[in-house]
């Protein structure tokens, strides 16, 4: 939704931030790519291990500026007005996509959810996803809060723990709702916002045998590649949560958000 607003604008690039790992910033360079435009990637320093995104950034042609983490912000603002002064149209996209129209993305996708829903006769009973930035989760809190559905949306935390990481979904879904002109429930927002940080593990970097062990299990039984700094992580972490809740004989949606060459960084770091 970023690059349509792009698109109708005479930008001539785009600044946005993520680690290596960042599926949202291979993206972003990838779209950048298509159309011909600049790309700047500011990165944290401190993870430095190569992965299939990093390589897909370089074949993108995106310029990666690594800074430590604290002082990502100023490099922000400095790569932005350098690119001013120099004479370009920079258009910065938060990390993650981060902010009201990456959510507006995601309440489009509650609607493919439940226009499924009804063209099929189902009603998913929980949602379930990967949460990092949160855009994710607040997209679909607000379309349920939206359409006034009972079910339960829970986000599978790959790095940020509580209070802090659910704390930024709820402040996500207070700005898209009024900017949205819907009515802010602070109750019902508190209630519809379900953040599980059990299953972090060692952040987006790290990774388990039981994640391992998920991720090699849905390829060999089902041809679905997930990894393990996102969508494998979520997946053990849902079902665990569905065992440690007693949850059964429920419709369940696990929302898959991408990130297949993260898969071969598992792959071969396993030198299968």
């Amino acid at each position: 939704m970023f690059f349509e607003e792009i698109d109708k604008g005479d930008y001539d690039c785009v600044v946005t931030y993520g680690s290596s790992h960042s599926n949202h910033c291979r993206v972003t360079a990838n779209c950048c790519a298509a159309r011909g435009l600049g790309c700047v990637i500011i990165s944290p320093s401190g993870d430095e291990s190569e992965t299939f995104n990093g390589s897909l950034l370089r074949l993108f042609g995106a310029k990666v500026i690594r800074v430590p983490v604290e002082q990502v912000s100023d490099t922000i603002d400095k790569t932005l007005e350098e690119l001013r002064s120099s004479g370009k149209k920079p258009f910065f996209i938060p990390g993650g996509g981060h902010g009201n129209t990456g959510t507006q993305a995601y309440v489009d996708c509650y609607k493919e959810i439940t226009a499924y829903e009804k063209e099929n006769g189902i009603h998913f009973d929980h949602i379930f996803f990967a949460s990092g930035t949160g855009t994710t989760q607040a997209g679909l809190v607000c379309g349920q809060l939206m359409q006034g559905d009972k079910r339960s949306i829970v986000g599978i935390s790959i790095a940020r723990k509580n209070p802090r990481g659910r704390n930024v979904v709820i402040e996500s879904v207070r700005d898209y709702l009024a900017y949205a002109g819907f009515p802010v429930d602070d109750e019902k927002t508190d209630k519809a916002v379900i953040f599980e940080d059990a299953y972090t593990g060692a952040g987006y970097a790290g990774e388990s045998g039981e994640v391992c062990d998920t991720v090699r299990g849905m390829m060999c039984r089902f041809g679905i590649p997930m990894d393990t700094t996102y969508t494998g992580k979520a997946y053990h972490g849902m079902t665990e949560y569905l065992i440690n809740k007693g949850i059964i004989g429920c419709d369940i949606l696990f929302i898959h958000t991408g990130g297949t060459p993260l898969f071969f960084d598992y792959l071969k770091g396993k030198g299968i």
